[in-house]
């Protein structure tokens, strides 16, 4: 049953960078939301600690991304864990809930479903 299927190398086609760059554009309105909380911390009161951490964070999604494109499991699976730590961080540091995480993992599993389930076993 596993082999079900022939073998198929998949190339990176079109549909795949659209993909990636939706990702990546959603993604970077919570960078966006990101900056502009750093701009404003010291009329918020916001501790300087969260934004070594936030920005960490936000790099390692981006790298989860990279890792995406390179067809690394390990990038299919830590970017959604890395969403959900940024959403978190939000809910803990701030107390509010940044939808734009929310929308890139609904972005997310729609590329997943059309883009990187198929690709899987490419996937190392």
């Amino acid at each position: 049953m596993e082999e079900s299927y022939p073998e198929t190398e998949y190339k990176r086609s079109t549909f795949f960078y659209i993909a990636l760059i939706l990702l990546l554009g959603a993604f970077f309105l919570s960078v966006n939301t990101d900056l502009a909380q750093f701009s404003q911390h010291k009329d918020t009161g916001v501790p300087q600690e969260f934004f070594w951490i936030i920005f960490s964070v936000d790099f390692l999604v981006v790298f989860s991304v990279l890792l995406i494109y390179f067809y690394k499991k390990a990038g299919a699976i830590l970017f959604p864990i890395f969403v959900m730590t940024h959403f978190l961080l939000y809910n803990f540091y701030l107390s509010t809930r940044l939808l734009a995480d929310l929308n890139v993992l609904f972005v997310y599993f729609a590329a997943g479903l059309l883009v990187i389930i198929p690709r899987w076993k490419v996937f190392r």
